[in-house]
């Protein structure tokens, strides 16, 4: 089932979750965990990015962190205007990476 966590938020972001609600068809509850996942999920790649750029991480390892195939986490990357930096050591980490998946 999952864990419940309370939260209180501003009048404003709980009328913008009533009207997300009423537009989706859903309960509050449900609206609540899909926008939470969705951030969660946006957090973790930006995370991962800042550590890629930084050159702590491969592009893999990245993808790794985020739970999304190698391929959509290029995309990802290239999306948001990011280099591509890979050396034939990221290349042998990530095929270290994949036989463990």
């Amino acid at each position: 089932m999952g864990a419940t966590i309370t939260t209180r938020v501003p009048d404003d972001i709980e009328k913008k979750i009533e009207n997300i609600s009423r537009i989706e068809h859903l309960d509050k509850s449900t609206v609540v965990r899909r926008l939470l996942s969705k951030a969660v999920q946006e957090w973790l790649i930006e995370n991962a990015l800042d550590q890629y750029m930084d050159g702590k991480i491969t592009i893999g390892k990245a993808a790794d962190m985020v739970g999304v195939p190698l391929r959509e986490m290029i995309a990802i990357a290239a999306k948001k205007g990011i280099p591509f930096q890979y050396s034939l050591d990221d290349l042998e980490e990530d095929f270290r990476i994949a036989e463990k998946l």
